[in-house]
Parts: C-alpha cells; structure tokens; sequence
C-alpha cells in the first residue's frame, strides 16, 4: 500500500488531570476495586499525554477536578462539540452524573454563548459515543447512550447521526470500538466484533477502506485514540495496529496509560475535542 500524504492540524482539547482518580465502583468490566491505583504515576501517564499534545502543536486546556468525582479524568465524556455548538452529556450512572455540571460550566465560563449550550434531554456520555467525521456523526448505543440521543444531536449540530449498536460490554463506548483517523477524508479504524451484524454492515458500506483491528489490539484499547490527521496516539500496548498505520501514512504514537485502563479509559477517553475553539477568559487554563 501506498502510504496517503498526510498532515496534521491544530487540535484543541479539552483534559482534567486525575489528581482524584481511584476505583472505588465498578460501572464497566475494566473497573475492579481490588485493585489499587497508583495515583503518582496515573498523574505521570496523564502529563505525558498532555505534554506529547503540545508538543505536537495542539491546545490543552484544564477542567478543575472535583474530588467527589474520580472519574472526571476521562474528559471526553463529558460533552460532544461541533461547530462551536456544545451538547452536554446525561450520564447513565449516578456516580458520574454530576460531571455533567461542571462540563457545561466550563463551557459557559470560557465563552460559549448560552445559544449555543444545550443541557440534554437524554442519556448521551459525549464523546465517548459520538465521533465526528466530515460527512457524520457516528453515535454508539447498547450499553450507554439512549438511541433517543442520536435524534437529539442531529437537531442540535444540524448533521446527519449515524447510529452504531455496541454488543460487547467490554466496549462499552464507541470510543473503545472505533477511531477516527482523518475526520476530512472520512477515514477510521474499528473493531467488527464490538458491533451487531447489521452496524458492522453499515461501517462496511460508509468505510470500505476502514483500518480494521484484531482481537488484541482492540482488548488492548488500541482503538481508544486520537489523531490529528498525522500523528496518532494510541496505547503502546496495540502493536499490531502500528505498522498498518504507517503503511497508510499516519505516524502512531505510543503512549503508557496503564494506570487509567484500570477505569476502563485511555488516550481518547481523557481527551474531548473542542471544534472549533471560541477565545474567550479561559479561566481554568495552567
């Protein structure tokens, strides 16, 4: 294959650090609360990953966290934005709905016109099952978000929603399923099993030429990254996935989040994209 020109393109994100994470619930089959966590070094794999932003040329801005809520970390939870339009979560676990609040506080804190904030009227966990491409917005259902969510975003951000069905608790997000490569060129990376036979149909038929993952680079979360267009950063552990990246013309990016797997979540999880950025007081930057 020959590798596709690539480039990559300024990002800004939105991350917490996990100065409160811990695993004291079970809300997913990666959490077990026999295990401890190494909280320093959780904090060290997250700086990482913040750091590797930066220094590839992207934005980061901070959401505070909340000590009562150890899962704020996995930012990307916590709303979904397209086009400077902003749909919060509803979470569909007591223990992380009060995240919701303090998303959408930011947001208003930081510039976003209360137009265009829109509290939800259903259940939806951000990014963690939406994806945006040019064309679509891929939106996951099964084990989370309600199917009535998709319906709600497609009036809200005015783009066609494409409903993808997850089967496999284990991927329990559609961010632990599938990834998008190349949001202009449509392009993306998934796991076939993670989804019923006929949202397996419907990948095949909009992404033909998707990157397809095995079984262990998909239960190494290998699927749970981000790209820029060029670099993608992905858990070191889905080594099968980084030549057929290469061969496409992306550059794969290792990174150690070991600690964060154990609340089932990693480089996509603690990461929210902000498209496109509104300047404003940024208030929680440091």
């Amino acid at each position: 294959m020959r590798p596709t020109p690539r480039t990559s393109s300024p990002r800004r994100y939105l991350m917490c650090p996990p100065t409160h994470f811990s695993v004291t619930y079970s809300i997913n089959p990666w959490m077990d609360p026999t295990k401890p966590v190494d909280l320093p070094l959780a904090l060290a794999q997250w700086e990482d990953l913040r750091d590797r932003y930066r220094s590839l040329g992207h934005t980061v801005e901070l959401l505070t966290p909340d000590p009562a809520l150890p899962d704020m970390v996995f930012a990307a939870n916590g709303a979904t934005v397209v086009g400077g339009r902003v749909l919060g979560a509803r979470f569909a676990h007591a223990e992380r709905s009060d995240e919701a609040a303090a998303h959408l506080s930011w947001f208003r804190r930081n510039g976003w016109p209360d137009d265009t904030v829109r509290v939800p009227e259903h259940v939806n966990e951000g990014e963690g099952d939406f994806a945006v491409t040019a064309s679509w917005i891929l939106a996951g259902r099964g084990f989370r978000s309600s199917p009535l969510a998709h319906g709600e975003a497609q009036e809200f951000f005015g783009r066609p929603v494409i409903g993808l069905e997850l089967v496999d608790p284990r991927y329990y997000h559609l961010d632990t399923a599938l990834c998008v490569l190349d949001d202009a060129r449509d392009e993306v990376m998934y796991y076939p099993a993670a989804f019923s036979p006929g949202s397996r149909a419907v990948l095949a038929r909009l992404f033909p030429d998707a990157l397809i993952a095995t079984e262990e680079d998909a239960a190494a979360l290998g699927l749970n990254a981000v790209s820029d267009g060029l670099h993608v950063l992905l858990p070191q552990a889905a080594v099968g996935l980084f030549e057929p990246l290469r061969q496409r013309g992306f550059e794969p990016v290792g990174m150690d989040l070991g600690e964060l797997l154990k609340g089932g979540g990693s480089v996509k999880c603690c990461t929210q994209e902000l498209r496109p950025w509104i300047p404003s007081g940024l208030g929680d930057r440091a």
